[in-house]
């Protein structure tokens, strides 16, 4: 159950529900999960300052079970993300910044208890 947040100062009219559902499926497929366990969440409109500038940019925060646990998994999640947000954002890389946070399952509440009981 990865949870994708990614923070911007871009306008919400650049997160379509297209954008999302092109969003989810990537990244999904990025960290070989199914798309139903996938949380995203877009914030967009917000002051943003990286390297000194207020100029478009994102912050990713990519939290999983198992999946962002090692340099090397993020290492490669870096590489297929990156030219995803460039792309479909219009950002250079220099403006995109990914937090990996690995979870084990009892940080993580559903149904009345936590994913180790599941």
């Amino acid at each position: 159950m990865p949870f994708i947040d990614l923070a911007t100062n871009l306008p919400a009219n650049k997160f379509s529900e297209e954008f999302l559902k092109k969003f989810v499926s990537a990244t999904a497929a990025f960290l070989g999960k199914p798309e139903d366990r996938m949380i995203v969440l877009v914030k967009p409109d917000l002051p943003l300052v990286i390297a000194g500038s207020c100029a478009p940019g994102v912050v990713l925060s990519v939290a999983g079970l198992g999946v962002t646990d090692t340099a090397e998994k993020n290492r490669e999640n870096s590489a297929k993300i990156f030219p995803f947000l460039t792309q479909e954002l219009g950002l250079s890389e220099d403006r995109i910044v990914i937090r990996f946070s690995p979870l084990e399952p009892w940080q993580v509440g559903k149904k009345g208890t936590v994913l180790t009981y599941l």
